[in-house]
């Protein structure tokens, strides 16, 4: 039996859980060359509650975040969120200390209770558009925080709690 996988995306400033998500966009990209984004939408929210519960109540929220990782994931221009919240990047190709510091970050999040904009990326021209040599690299809201190694949970915390909650300027 497969392993059915979940990724966690911001909706309605909440990390939820969606199971084959990234299954479910490559099912939706064979075919979105002709569709509006009511279409894709429409679509996306379809094929996610064959195996997602999808509140009727937050069907336009589910629909807008969904859309946004079907655009990120096509490349595609996307509408900026709010500026609040934290976006998280692990960069790295996948080895075992990369995934060790995605489920760190991850786990932190959890208890801490933060959401997150939490992302693994693998391509190699987006990780070097980030200027660092080594991997894991750690990115928080667009600042490099850490490069090569896999911090302790202690120092990911406090990044967390400074990019969270930053100085009055």
């Amino acid at each position: 039996m497969i392993k059915d996988e979940i990724k966690q995306i911001i909706i309605n400033g909440r990390l939820i859980g969606i199971t084959d998500l990234d299954d479910s966009i490559k099912k939706i990209a064979a075919s979105y060359k002709d569709k509006s984004d009511e279409e894709i939408k429409k679509s996306l929210l379809a094929e996610i509650a064959n195996k997602n519960y999808v509140p009727p109540a937050a069907l336009v929220e589910y629909g807008q975040a969904l859309l946004r990782e079907f655009k990120i994931a096509q490349g595609l221009p996307v509408t900026k969120e709010p500026a609040h919240g934290l976006n998280i990047a692990v960069l790295g190709m996948g080895c075992a200390r990369c995934s060790q510091l995605e489920d760190n970050v991850r786990n932190l999040l959890s208890e801490m209770k933060i959401a997150a904009d939490l992302r693994h990326i693998t391509d190699f021209k987006e990780i070097a558009s980030y200027g660092v040599l080594g991997s894991p690299a750690l990115v928080i809201n667009n600042k490099v925080v850490s490069v090569g190694e896999v911090p302790p949970k202690s120092k990911i915390r406090q990044w967390i709690i400074e990019a969270y909650n930053p100085p009055n300027e």
